[in-house]
């Protein structure tokens, strides 16, 4: 099946997406709000601003104009940053019909409204079925055709997997999955756990402490997301603690990097003036923090990376305080359902 599909967001991300689903042989449209990329990308055919040396497959056309996109393709895939979703839904609205499909590859919390990507998305534009894709996969292997290995969550069963059947190819397996709040929840959080390990590496500590982080990194997780409704399998999946591991250990990984930074002394500002790009744990720090001050959630690596991000805490200090916790349970729901 062939299928005209735009990518509205012309990152690393939303490029690599567009040059996967135009190798498959999908009619692509790539936007992105800045003219002079756009450009760029027109005459260089490649995006030499995220993702240098990857040529565009020939069915790649680089739109300039946002409604054109819309009204000409089936399949719609929102892949600009999670703080600018509710904008980009609001301009899309009014050129989208019933049949058009979207695809959310954004991960992330709404600051303010402490919602999903899907919720944001939902109160923008109701009437049209939505699909979430997550897992971990960075761009620069994906345009690359390095195998990779995603998952793809909605409501609707038979457009989930339409969408599975449209991404999937030799190098991009895609699975199915209903939990959508599980695997958004995962994408998203799992940023923040990122920070926390690229800390851990710009403090020169090891392999050891890293691995102790990423371990009670998805403890703290599962733990929200099941308040919120989420399954506590899908945490041990892709979404979970497979994009965990990639996030925490490659330097692919902007939330990586820039933990390293701050690790090695950088403010913040600094941090983000250095990596140029979005760095997603940030935002969702905050969120995640103030997520689990709402219900009651107990999140100390959270707690920390929010410390040291938002009120100039130490980084050792911090360190410090998550190893000299209250003495605890490493299951708490076994020990406490256990006679010894």
């Amino acid at each position: 099946m062939k299928e005209t599909i735009s990518i509205i967001g012309a990152g690393s991300w939303g490029t690599a997406l567009g040059i996967l689903l135009a190798k498959n042989g999908h009619n692509i449209y790539l936007w992105h709000r800045d003219e002079q990329l756009v450009h760029e990308m027109h005459d260089k055919r490649e995006n030499s601003r995220y993702l240098p040396g990857i040529k565009f497959p020939e069915n790649i056309a680089v739109c300039e104009q946002l409604q054109y996109c819309i009204e000409h393709s089936n399949i719609i895939v929102l892949a600009v940053a999670s703080h600018g979703i509710r904008e980009i839904c609001k301009k899309i609205s009014p050129f989208l019909t019933e049949t058009h499909i979207l695809v959310n590859v954004a991960k992330g919390i709404e600051k303010d409204t402490l919602l999903r990507m899907s919720e944001v998305i939902a109160q923008e534009i109701p009437n049209n079925d939505l699909i979430t894709l997550s897992g971990p996969s960075h761009a620069e292997e994906v345009a690359r055709d390095i195998p990779t290995t995603v998952v793809v969550a909605g409501v609707n069963r038979k457009k989930t997997e339409y969408i599975q059947e449209l991404f999937m190819s030799t190098t991009f397996r895609v699975y199915t999955n209903p939990d959508v709040i599980g695997v958004e929840l995962g994408g998203a959080l799992k940023n923040v756990i990122a920070l926390g390990a690229g800390i851990s590496d710009g403090l020169g500590y090891g392999d050891n402490t890293k691995s102790a982080l990423m371990t009670r990194g998805i403890v703290e997780i599962s733990r929200l997301g099941i308040a919120m409704g989420a399954n506590m399998s899908t945490f041990a999946g892709l979404s979970g603690i497979g994009d965990l591991i990639v996030t925490c250990t490659s330097m692919h990984s902007r939330n990586r990097r820039a933990g390293i930074q701050l690790g090695q002394g950088n403010s913040l500002e600094e941090v983000l003036n250095n990596i140029g790009m979005v760095v997603e744990g940030v935002k969702t720090t905050r969120a995640a923090y103030n997520l689990s001050q709402k219900l009651g959630i107990e999140m100390p690596i959270t707690s920390e990376i929010h410390d040291v991000l938002y009120n100039n805490g130490n980084v050792k200090d911090s360190v410090m305080k998550l190893m000299l916790r209250n003495k605890t349970h490493e299951v708490e729901e076994v020990a406490h359902n256990t006679s010894w």
